[in-house]
């Protein structure tokens, strides 16, 4: 990394960050970073979703992505997150979350979610989404589509004084119309200049307190498998796959509330 790219507090330790009890509130200049910041962490995506097609490995978008952040002054927000050793992560077919990029080519008929987070000007911002790579099954493709069905209307229902628990119940009413499950053990998340924080955004049916404040920025990132909602983590700590190898998809923005819905700060 560049010496005069500032980096997050955590770079430099060996240890997890806590999930942090301060909710992202922000004021107009906070704001204003957060869109940038959002900003640059979707045009990477896009960039890095042009990159996939079978024979290409998860190594390379990790270096092409982690050289679009440095060039815009910007630092990948992943490297160094206890531990975590490359500045994406990518994701494919039953890999749930938090796939490390390596030299493994992609296939025809993979699917890959690519992960990344960019911290610029002191606020993260963080999103996600599902690629395919060459000629995908119609199973797939349909997976895909439902999953970021489900973020769209996880978000269609945010707003100022909204209830968090709505997001899981809309999320899980059309998952479940599909037959597919959604995965509980990994959640959403306050974002802006903590990477993760309150509050704890369950994409499942749930029964949790709290209630959306305007200002407000978090993450919606539902996981749909195919088969089990188990999972297993592998002994880097950080790849977690599902059980019974069936595919996963994951798509995620990061939004802000107003006082009337949502702002999807992660696009451009």
């Amino acid at each position: 990394m560049p010496d005069h790219i500032p980096k997050p507090p955590y770079v430099g330790s060996n240890l997890l960050p806590e999930i942090s009890s301060e909710c992202q509130i922000h004021d107009s200049e906070g704001i204003a970073r957060m869109r940038a910041a959002c900003e640059l962490a979707a045009r990477v995506l896009d960039n890095a979703g042009k990159l996939v097609r079978p024979s290409v490995t998860t190594d390379e978008i990790d270096k092409a992505v982690h050289q679009m952040i440095i060039d815009a002054g910007a630092y990948p927000s992943p490297l160094g997150y206890g531990r975590f050793p490359k500045s994406v992560c990518t994701s494919v077919n039953e890999c749930m979350c938090h796939g490390i990029p390596d030299s493994r080519q992609l296939q025809d008929g993979d699917i890959v979610n690519i992960d990344v987070t960019v911290y610029l000007n002191g606020y993260h911002g963080d999103t996600s989404k599902t690629f395919f790579c060459g000629d995908v099954s119609d199973e797939m493709k349909r997976l895909v589509k439902v999953t970021e069905e489900c973020l769209e209307r996880g978000i269609a229902i945010c707003k100022d004084g909204a209830q968090f628990k709505k997001i899981g119940k809309r999320i899980s009413e059309h998952a479940e119309k599909y037959g597919y499950g959604v995965v509980e053990r990994f959640v959403g998340h306050g974002v802006g200049t903590v990477f993760h924080s309150e509050p704890i955004i369950y994409h499942h049916s749930n029964d949790e307190a709290g209630f959306m404040v305007e200002g407000q920025t978090f993450t919606i990132e539902p996981i749909l498998t195919l088969g089990s909602i188990d999972c297993i983590t592998w002994p880097d700590n950080w790849t977690t796959v599902t059980a019974d190898g069936s595919a996963a998809a994951q798509f995620e923005h990061s939004i802000l509330i107003t006082r009337t819905g949502a702002e999807i700060l992660t696009t451009y």
